[in-house]
């Protein structure tokens, strides 16, 4: 992988973070994308001190404008994307009935109209030269319904779907696309679904008042743990793997 140019939304922090740092040390020019500029500059510097190959990229990938731009820019400064990472995402928490539409228009405009601008973007690139991959960021929750979760898990359905069936146009052109969905990782993302008082045990053994099954496995999903699966799909050894969701959640999701 050394020498390819990588796009990753969602970079400044969480599983976007962990992406962008297992690219670079491979030897990946990584294009690093967030709308949070600040925490973007503190990531890059780290990296970058370290002698890693990442640059800063801000934009917000739910404006059209913004991602024109921005992806024209990586591939001025970089070179041609090579690999796509579509790992923008934002929780809004609420019962279905009782959401607003502010709420659902958030949600949808980063975890699924930021993944379609994106990938139109850049696969657009790529398949006038008939290579490339593309990995979007899902969740496990998009095939499992959980309470207070329903724009969230909605919003990553219809990116999984959207991105398999992009991975089934694009497949004559030498493009693959595939998607991994995470259970509970340790992010912030994650701590936002804790009540007052509760921890990683509330996510490790399950609520079952709201039919949330634990984790089989006993532990939470580390960052690096589901950026090595990103990783994987973007690598050769994926080589003729597309169209598939890998779902890494610790047997949560009970195979399904």
């Amino acid at each position: 992988m050394s020498g390819r140019v990588a796009l990753v939304t969602g970079a400044a922090g969480g599983i976007g973070a962990a992406v962008v740092e297992q690219l670079a040390r491979l030897g990946v020019q990584v294009a690093a994308v967030d709308r949070d500029a600040d925490a973007l500059t503190v990531l890059v510097g780290q990296l970058a001190a370290q002698g890693l190959p990442v640059r800063e990229f801000p934009a917000d990938v739910s404006s059209s404008a913004e991602v024109d731009a921005v992806v024209a820019a990586v591939e001025q400064h970089l070179g041609p994307i090579d690999y796509l990472v579509n790992g923008a995402g934002v929780l809004r928490l609420g019962r279905a009935a009782e959401l607003t539409d502010d709420d659902w228009a958030a949600t949808f405009a980063v975890n699924t109209l930021g993944v379609f601008q994106v990938s139109r973007a850049v696969v657009g690139r790529m398949t006038a030269r008939r290579r490339g991959a593309v990995v979007t960021v899902a969740s496990n929750a998009a095939a499992t319904p959980r309470t207070g979760m329903a724009a969230y898990a909605a919003s990553k359905a219809a990116a999984s779907m959207f991105t398999r069936c992009l991975g089934l146009e694009v497949a004559r052109h030498g493009i693959r696309s595939n998607v991994v969905a995470p259970g509970s990782t340790e992010t912030a993302m994650l701590t936002a679904l804790w009540d007052s008082g509760a921890g990683p045990e509330s996510s490790i053994a399950g609520i079952p008042g709201e039919f949330r099954t634990g984790i089989p496995l006993g532990k939470l999903a580390q960052p690096a743990d589901i950026a090595a699966a990103v990783v994987f799909l973007l690598s050769d050894r994926a080589g003729h793997i597309t169209l598939q969701e890998l779902t890494v959640d610790g047997g949560a999701s009970l195979g399904h």
